[in-house]
Protein backbone atom coordinates (compact mmCIF):
# COMPACT_ATOMS: atom_id res chain seq x y z
CA UNK A 1 0.00 0.00 0.00
CA UNK A 2 1.44 3.31 -1.04
CA UNK A 3 1.64 6.17 1.42
CA UNK A 4 -0.24 9.33 0.55
CA UNK A 5 2.86 11.33 1.49
CA UNK A 6 5.07 9.75 -1.16
CA UNK A 7 7.10 12.36 -3.08
CA UNK A 8 5.76 13.44 -6.47
CA UNK A 9 7.59 12.27 -9.57
CA UNK A 10 10.34 14.61 -10.73
CA UNK A 11 9.17 17.28 -13.12
CA UNK A 12 10.42 16.85 -16.63
CA UNK A 13 12.29 19.68 -18.34
CA UNK A 14 10.47 21.60 -21.07
CA UNK A 15 11.00 20.22 -24.52
CA UNK A 16 12.75 23.39 -25.70
CA UNK A 17 15.29 23.36 -22.88
CA UNK A 18 16.07 19.66 -23.32
CA UNK A 19 17.06 20.29 -26.94
CA UNK A 20 18.71 23.67 -26.33
CA UNK A 21 22.23 22.25 -26.30
CA UNK A 22 21.62 19.41 -28.73
CA UNK A 23 23.38 19.23 -32.07
CA UNK A 24 26.73 20.64 -30.96
CA UNK A 25 29.57 18.24 -31.65
CA UNK A 26 31.91 16.81 -29.04
CA UNK A 27 34.94 18.34 -30.75
CA UNK A 28 33.49 21.85 -30.68
CA UNK A 29 32.26 21.42 -27.10
CA UNK A 30 35.76 20.35 -26.05
CA UNK A 31 37.39 23.32 -27.81
CA UNK A 32 34.81 25.66 -26.25
CA UNK A 33 35.75 24.37 -22.80
CA UNK A 34 39.44 24.94 -23.61
CA UNK A 35 38.71 28.53 -24.68
CA UNK A 36 36.81 29.15 -21.44
CA UNK A 37 39.47 27.56 -19.22
CA UNK A 38 42.32 29.47 -20.89
CA UNK A 39 40.36 32.70 -20.51
CA UNK A 40 39.87 32.02 -16.79
CA UNK A 41 43.58 31.18 -16.48
CA UNK A 42 44.75 34.51 -17.93
CA UNK A 43 42.22 36.37 -15.79
CA UNK A 44 43.44 34.70 -12.60
CA UNK A 45 47.10 34.81 -13.61
CA UNK A 46 47.70 37.76 -15.97
CA UNK A 47 51.38 36.85 -16.29
CA UNK A 48 50.30 33.74 -18.24
CA UNK A 49 49.62 35.98 -21.25
CA UNK A 50 53.38 36.44 -21.69
CA UNK A 51 53.78 32.67 -22.16
CA UNK A 52 50.63 31.84 -24.12
CA UNK A 53 49.91 34.86 -26.34
CA UNK A 54 51.91 35.72 -29.45
CA UNK A 55 54.55 38.31 -28.54
CA UNK A 56 56.81 38.65 -31.62
CA UNK A 57 59.93 39.53 -29.63
CA UNK A 58 59.58 36.31 -27.60
CA UNK A 59 58.29 33.94 -30.28
CA UNK A 60 61.70 32.59 -31.24
CA UNK A 61 62.34 30.98 -27.83
CA UNK A 62 58.61 30.45 -27.14
CA UNK A 63 57.61 28.88 -30.44
CA UNK A 64 54.56 27.20 -28.89
CA UNK A 65 52.95 30.66 -28.97
CA UNK A 66 52.17 30.04 -32.64
CA UNK A 67 49.71 27.38 -31.47
CA UNK A 68 48.53 28.59 -28.06
CA UNK A 69 47.89 32.22 -29.08
CA UNK A 70 44.78 31.25 -31.00
CA UNK A 71 43.13 29.85 -27.88
CA UNK A 72 43.83 32.86 -25.64
CA UNK A 73 40.88 35.24 -25.39
CA UNK A 74 41.82 38.13 -23.12
CA UNK A 75 38.36 39.74 -22.88
CA UNK A 76 34.93 38.50 -21.85
CA UNK A 77 33.23 39.61 -25.11
CA UNK A 78 36.00 37.88 -27.02
CA UNK A 79 35.54 34.51 -25.33
CA UNK A 80 31.74 34.73 -25.63
CA UNK A 81 31.88 35.47 -29.38
CA UNK A 82 34.49 32.75 -29.93
CA UNK A 83 32.53 30.05 -28.10
CA UNK A 84 29.22 30.91 -29.76
CA UNK A 85 30.84 31.10 -33.19
CA UNK A 86 32.74 27.83 -32.73
CA UNK A 87 29.64 25.90 -31.63
CA UNK A 88 27.44 27.37 -34.36
CA UNK A 89 29.85 27.03 -37.29
CA UNK A 90 31.16 23.66 -36.12
CA UNK A 91 27.61 22.29 -36.01
CA UNK A 92 27.30 23.10 -39.71
CA UNK A 93 30.71 21.90 -40.89
CA UNK A 94 31.60 18.84 -38.80
CA UNK A 95 28.77 16.63 -40.21
CA UNK A 96 30.11 17.42 -43.70
CA UNK A 97 33.86 17.17 -43.01
CA UNK A 98 34.02 14.80 -40.06
CA UNK A 99 35.76 15.36 -36.72
CA UNK A 100 39.22 14.44 -38.02
CA UNK A 101 39.15 16.87 -40.94
CA UNK A 102 37.64 19.67 -38.85
CA UNK A 103 40.31 19.32 -36.15
CA UNK A 104 42.99 19.26 -38.87
CA UNK A 105 41.51 22.37 -40.45
CA UNK A 106 41.42 24.24 -37.13
CA UNK A 107 45.03 23.33 -36.36
CA UNK A 108 46.35 24.34 -39.79
CA UNK A 109 44.43 27.63 -39.94
CA UNK A 110 45.36 28.54 -36.36
CA UNK A 111 49.07 27.81 -36.86
CA UNK A 112 49.39 29.39 -40.30
CA UNK A 113 47.48 32.50 -39.19
CA UNK A 114 49.79 32.98 -36.19
CA UNK A 115 52.86 32.48 -38.39
CA UNK A 116 51.63 35.14 -40.85
CA UNK A 117 50.83 37.56 -38.03
CA UNK A 118 54.33 37.01 -36.57
CA UNK A 119 56.04 37.67 -39.92
CA UNK A 120 53.88 40.76 -40.51
CA UNK A 121 54.69 42.19 -37.06
CA UNK A 122 58.44 41.71 -37.62
CA UNK A 123 58.22 43.32 -41.07
CA UNK A 124 56.25 46.30 -39.70
CA UNK A 125 58.84 46.78 -36.95
CA UNK A 126 61.71 46.95 -39.45
CA UNK A 127 59.72 49.35 -41.65
CA UNK A 128 58.48 51.70 -38.90
CA UNK A 129 60.97 51.03 -36.07
CA UNK A 130 58.04 51.08 -33.63
CA UNK A 131 58.69 48.63 -30.78
CA UNK A 132 54.98 48.19 -30.12
CA UNK A 133 54.90 45.70 -33.00
CA UNK A 134 57.38 43.52 -31.09
CA UNK A 135 55.91 43.66 -27.59
CA UNK A 136 52.12 43.80 -28.03
CA UNK A 137 50.51 40.46 -27.03
CA UNK A 138 48.46 39.16 -29.95
CA UNK A 139 45.91 36.43 -29.44
CA UNK A 140 42.37 35.35 -30.24
CA UNK A 141 40.31 32.68 -31.93
CA UNK A 142 39.10 35.01 -34.67
CA UNK A 143 41.43 33.56 -37.27
CA UNK A 144 39.81 30.14 -36.91
CA UNK A 145 36.30 31.62 -36.78
CA UNK A 146 36.85 33.53 -40.02
CA UNK A 147 38.31 30.35 -41.51
CA UNK A 148 35.17 28.43 -40.59
CA UNK A 149 33.15 31.07 -42.42
CA UNK A 150 35.20 30.32 -45.53
CA UNK A 151 34.32 26.65 -45.08
CA UNK A 152 30.63 27.61 -44.99
CA UNK A 153 31.13 29.64 -48.17
CA UNK A 154 32.58 26.54 -49.85
CA UNK A 155 30.04 23.95 -48.69
CA UNK A 156 26.85 25.98 -48.18
CA UNK A 157 27.20 28.94 -50.57
CA UNK A 158 23.47 29.47 -51.10
CA UNK A 159 22.32 28.69 -47.56
CA UNK A 160 20.88 31.77 -45.86
CA UNK A 161 22.35 32.31 -42.41
CA UNK A 162 21.37 34.81 -39.72
CA UNK A 163 24.06 37.43 -39.12
CA UNK A 164 22.72 39.54 -36.27
CA UNK A 165 19.46 40.91 -37.78
CA UNK A 166 20.34 40.16 -41.42
CA UNK A 167 19.89 37.04 -43.50
CA UNK A 168 22.87 36.60 -45.79
CA UNK A 169 23.92 33.80 -48.10
CA UNK A 170 26.90 31.83 -46.87
CA UNK A 171 29.08 32.77 -49.84
CA UNK A 172 29.07 36.47 -48.86
CA UNK A 173 29.59 36.21 -45.11
CA UNK A 174 33.46 36.05 -45.08
CA UNK A 175 33.69 39.10 -47.38
CA UNK A 176 31.15 41.05 -45.33
CA UNK A 177 32.89 40.23 -42.04
CA UNK A 178 36.26 41.31 -43.49
CA UNK A 179 34.80 44.57 -44.81
CA UNK A 180 33.08 45.43 -41.54
CA UNK A 181 36.25 44.64 -39.58
CA UNK A 182 38.39 46.90 -41.77
CA UNK A 183 35.91 49.78 -41.55
CA UNK A 184 35.43 49.47 -37.78
CA UNK A 185 39.21 49.32 -37.18
CA UNK A 186 39.51 52.90 -38.51
CA UNK A 187 37.26 54.13 -35.70
CA UNK A 188 38.11 51.72 -32.86
CA UNK A 189 41.87 51.61 -32.48
CA UNK A 190 41.70 48.72 -29.98
CA UNK A 191 40.47 46.44 -32.78
CA UNK A 192 43.42 47.10 -35.09
CA UNK A 193 45.50 44.35 -33.45
CA UNK A 194 42.75 41.79 -34.21
CA UNK A 195 42.45 42.75 -37.89
CA UNK A 196 45.53 40.82 -39.16
CA UNK A 197 44.35 37.69 -37.30
CA UNK A 198 40.94 37.84 -38.95
CA UNK A 199 42.17 38.65 -42.46
CA UNK A 200 44.95 36.05 -42.42
CA UNK A 201 42.44 33.51 -41.08
CA UNK A 202 40.24 34.08 -44.14
CA UNK A 203 43.13 33.93 -46.58
CA UNK A 204 44.97 30.93 -45.12
CA UNK A 205 41.78 28.89 -44.80
CA UNK A 206 40.99 29.64 -48.45
CA UNK A 207 44.53 28.57 -49.44
CA UNK A 208 44.10 25.26 -47.63
CA UNK A 209 40.62 24.54 -48.95
CA UNK A 210 41.44 25.70 -52.48
CA UNK A 211 44.70 23.78 -52.97
CA UNK A 212 45.42 21.26 -50.22
CA UNK A 213 42.31 19.74 -48.64
CA UNK A 214 41.83 16.20 -49.90
CA UNK A 215 38.35 15.52 -51.24
CA UNK A 216 37.25 11.97 -50.52
CA UNK A 217 34.65 11.88 -53.28
CA UNK A 218 37.24 12.54 -56.03
CA UNK A 219 40.58 11.63 -54.43
CA UNK A 220 41.98 14.98 -55.61
CA UNK A 221 43.21 17.91 -53.57
CA UNK A 222 41.59 21.30 -53.38
CA UNK A 223 38.50 22.91 -54.86
CA UNK A 224 39.11 24.26 -58.39
CA UNK A 225 35.53 25.47 -58.90
CA UNK A 226 35.04 28.99 -60.19
CA UNK A 227 32.58 29.73 -57.37
CA UNK A 228 35.43 29.30 -54.87
CA UNK A 229 38.06 31.34 -56.68
CA UNK A 230 39.83 34.20 -54.92
CA UNK A 231 37.89 36.80 -56.91
CA UNK A 232 34.58 35.26 -55.75
CA UNK A 233 35.14 36.99 -52.38
CA UNK A 234 34.79 40.38 -54.09
CA UNK A 235 32.07 42.16 -56.09
CA UNK A 236 31.86 41.10 -59.71
CA UNK A 237 33.09 44.41 -61.14
CA UNK A 238 36.46 43.91 -59.38
CA UNK A 239 37.04 40.39 -60.67
CA UNK A 240 38.70 41.36 -64.01
CA UNK A 241 41.33 43.23 -61.96
CA UNK A 242 41.81 40.52 -59.34
CA UNK A 243 41.89 37.45 -61.58
CA UNK A 244 45.33 38.22 -63.11
CA UNK A 245 46.78 38.81 -59.63
CA UNK A 246 45.23 35.62 -58.29
CA UNK A 247 46.62 33.65 -61.22
CA UNK A 248 50.16 34.50 -60.06
CA UNK A 249 49.56 32.93 -56.66
CA UNK A 250 47.83 29.99 -58.33
CA UNK A 251 50.94 29.37 -60.43
CA UNK A 252 53.20 29.62 -57.38
CA UNK A 253 51.08 27.22 -55.32
CA UNK A 254 50.10 24.54 -57.79
CA UNK A 255 51.40 25.50 -61.22
CA UNK A 256 53.63 22.45 -61.41
CA UNK A 257 51.56 20.10 -59.28
CA UNK A 258 50.24 16.93 -60.80
CA UNK A 259 48.39 14.19 -59.00
CA UNK A 260 48.81 10.51 -59.58
CA UNK A 261 45.60 8.56 -60.11
CA UNK A 262 47.02 5.29 -58.75
CA UNK A 263 47.73 3.75 -62.19
CA UNK A 264 50.95 5.62 -62.86
CA UNK A 265 49.14 8.35 -64.79
CA UNK A 266 48.97 11.96 -63.80
CA UNK A 267 45.95 14.19 -63.56
CA UNK A 268 46.10 17.90 -64.26
CA UNK A 269 44.70 19.99 -61.41
CA UNK A 270 42.78 22.24 -63.81
CA UNK A 271 39.05 21.45 -63.85
CA UNK A 272 37.38 19.78 -66.80
CA UNK A 273 34.68 21.71 -68.66
CA UNK A 274 31.50 21.64 -66.61
CA UNK A 275 33.21 20.16 -63.54
CA UNK A 276 32.88 23.42 -61.62
CA UNK A 277 29.08 23.31 -61.66
CA UNK A 278 29.04 19.57 -60.93
CA UNK A 279 31.28 20.05 -57.90
CA UNK A 280 29.19 22.99 -56.69
CA UNK A 281 25.99 20.94 -57.01
CA UNK A 282 27.56 18.10 -55.05
CA UNK A 283 28.53 20.49 -52.26
CA UNK A 284 25.01 21.94 -52.14
CA UNK A 285 23.37 18.52 -52.08
CA UNK A 286 25.73 17.29 -49.36
CA UNK A 287 25.10 20.37 -47.26
CA UNK A 288 21.34 20.18 -47.79
CA UNK A 289 21.23 16.52 -46.70
CA UNK A 290 23.15 17.34 -43.54
CA UNK A 291 20.80 20.22 -42.71
CA UNK A 292 17.72 18.06 -43.27
CA UNK A 293 19.17 15.36 -41.04
CA UNK A 294 19.82 17.84 -38.24
CA UNK A 295 16.29 19.23 -38.52
CA UNK A 296 14.85 15.71 -38.29
CA UNK A 297 16.94 15.01 -35.18
CA UNK A 298 15.75 18.23 -33.55
CA UNK A 299 12.10 17.40 -34.28
CA UNK A 300 12.56 13.93 -32.82
CA UNK A 301 14.18 15.42 -29.71
CA UNK A 302 11.26 17.81 -29.25
CA UNK A 303 8.62 15.13 -29.70
CA UNK A 304 10.19 12.45 -27.52
CA UNK A 305 9.56 14.24 -24.16
CA UNK A 306 5.92 14.71 -25.16
CA UNK A 307 5.49 11.01 -25.67
CA UNK A 308 7.11 9.99 -22.40
CA UNK A 309 4.09 10.49 -20.07
CA UNK A 310 1.83 8.51 -22.42
CA UNK A 311 4.30 5.66 -22.56
CA UNK A 312 4.56 5.62 -18.78
CA UNK A 313 0.76 5.61 -18.41
CA UNK A 314 0.44 2.65 -20.73
CA UNK A 315 2.79 0.64 -18.57
CA UNK A 316 0.83 1.24 -15.33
Amino acid sequence: MMSSSSPPPPASLPAGSSSLFRGYTKLCKGLAIILLLVHLLVQLFPSAVAYLALIPSRTIPFTWNLITAGYVEQTIPGVVVSIIGLLSFGKLLEPLWGSKELSKFIFIVNFSTSACVFITAIALYYITQQESYLYTPLSGFYGVLSGLLVGIKQLLPDQELNLFVLKIKGKWIPSLVALISVVVSFFVKELVSYLPILLFGIYMSWIYLRYFQKRLETGLKGDPSEEFSFSSFFPEFLRPILDPIASIFHTLLCGRSEISDGRGQTLDTSPLPGSDSIEANRRRERGQRALEQRLAEKLAAVRSPEGTPLDAADKV
